[in-house]
């Protein structure tokens, strides 16, 4: 995903989170007062900010991501089985001076989450072997130097069907859209109004029960970033936050089920569901991917 540069205009919501328009609080001003902003947002919301050492430090945990990531497409064939998935993952994170953040936490067993057509997050990588027409979704998080970086990608397994090809287009323009509202002035809640908008016009369903998150610090921060929701409203995003966006999208209805094992979620009416998660920095005029991918 490339990254995009948005210049803030003079009757867009100022920057500095003050709620007025631009030409009316900070235009002509140096920089809003970082400083206050920054306790701001840490008293009001729980959002640590990331200073320049903090975004570098989670861009090579993003980079280390993009690798596995990639590495794990070049093996991804009909007939291997989840395991080792989870095997080819662990061990290249471990070999790059990483940890895989997902093993044991909160009790999880793996070092990645495999989700397989009708799974839409932490299926849990076993014996099951990807078949022709699968589609899958690997979900990989590392911990470098104590940065955390996180992203995802859906694959198709062979050769795909109408169906998968719709639902991983989909997913995929979603992220792409919601990327496409980070900006300082805009909300959360433009991100989520994005996706909804194009997955609702298409016909498939965006997962309510979960959401991006803030990462970089530790695995899971403040703020939440559900993937529906209405323009304008939400937290206001300015320079220095760092967060993903990781829309779950059903080709049916958005319900869901947490299976025995109380991780599995696989969609209620068994449709199939696909996944692109990227972690995005706010900048000073825009975004950028720490996990860029096109």
């Amino acid at each position: 995903m490339k990254n995009r540069t948005v210049k803030v205009g003079r009757n867009d919501p100022c920057p500095c989170g003050s709620g007025l328009k631009y030409k009316k609080c900070c235009l002509g001003k140096s920089k809003p007062d970082s400083d206050n902003l920054k306790a701001s947002y840490a008293k009001k919301y729980r959002i640590r900010l990331k200073q320049a050492a903090d975004i570098q430090g989670i861009r090579n945990a993003g980079r280390l991501v993009i690798d596995t990531l990639d590495l794990v497409e070049s093996e991804i064939r009909p007939g291997i089985r989840t395991d080792e998935i989870n095997t080819l993952v662990h061990e290249y994170t471990i070999k790059h001076g990483a940890i895989p953040a997902p093993l044991n936490y909160r009790g999880f067993p793996k070092s990645v989450c495999v989700s397989i057509n009708e799974v839409i997050c932490h299926g849990i990588p076993g014996e099951r072997v990807l078949k022709d027409g699968d589609i899958v979704n690997v979900d990989i998080t590392s911990i470098l130097n104590k940065y955390y970086a996180d992203a995802s990608k859906t694959f198709f397994v062979g050769t795909p069907g109408s169906n998968a090809r719709k639902i991983v287009r989909v997913a995929k323009k979603c992220l792409t859209l919601g990327m496409s509202m980070v900006k300082p002035g805009n909300t959360i809640g433009d991100i989520g109004w994005a996706i909804q908008k194009h997955a609702e016009s298409q016909g498939c369903s965006v997962v309510r029960e979960f959401v991006g998150h803030g990462v970089g610090f530790d695995f899971h921060e403040p703020p939440q970033v559900p993937h529906f929701g209405r323009k304008g409203e939400g937290i206001r995003l300015i320079p220095g936050m760092v967060f993903t966006i990781e829309p779950m999208i059903n080709l049916g209805e958005k319900e869901l089920v947490i299976l025995k094992d109380n991780w599995t979620a696989v969609t209620q009416d068994r449709s199939l569901s696909a996944q692109f998660e990227q972690t995005i920095l706010v900048t000073d005029n825009g975004f950028e991917s720490l996990t860029p991918y096109d």
